[in-house]
């Protein structure tokens, strides 16, 4: 399993880029699969705790049943536009796709599931310092950081 700490040991300056994209918004969009294998995107958001990335599903809410049945997820932090004339400072967004693991119920707060992310990608997507080309960085476990730059 890896885990968010994983991550943050392997990049750390890009896992401090991606984690506060997530933590710069509460609402972020997870996409889970259907029973049919049709995809889900539902509203969620997420808590860096202990070196995890959690997150909860209410009770038979339909996200928590996917991933019990298909734990395969992809996770999207909230999306800002560029600022016309400001774009070399646009933040970008970022991915986190992987496994969700149960991990028991919530303790605190409304009723629900708890899940952690087995993390198998890790994405950073943002402009470059002349605002004129999109980046893209990914991580993973077997092939760590990579980057690629696109007009």
């Amino acid at each position: 399993m890896t885990a968010w700490r994983d991550v943050e040991r392997a990049v750390p300056e890009f896992a401090a880029r991606v984690r506060a994209l997530f933590d710069a918004h509460r609402h972020k969009t997870i996409a889970t699969l259907r029973a049919d294998g049709s995809p889900r995107i539902s509203g969620i958001e997420v808590v860096f705790s202990d070196g995890e990335l959690a997150f909860g599903s209410m009770p038979k809410a339909r996200k928590g049943t996917d991933l019990r049945r298909d734990p395969r997820f992809a996770l999207h932090s909230a999306t800002v536009d560029p600022v016309e004339g400001a774009e070399a400072q646009w933040p970008g967004e970022a991915k986190v796709a992987g496994r969700a693991v149960a991990a028991g119920p919530i303790t605190e707060g409304p009723e629900g599931d708890r899940f952690h992310a087995d993390i198998t990608e890790v994405v950073h997507t943002h402009l470059n310092e002349q605002a004129t080309l999109l980046v893209v960085e990914w991580w993973t476990p077997g092939n760590g950081l990579r980057r690629i730059e696109r007009e």
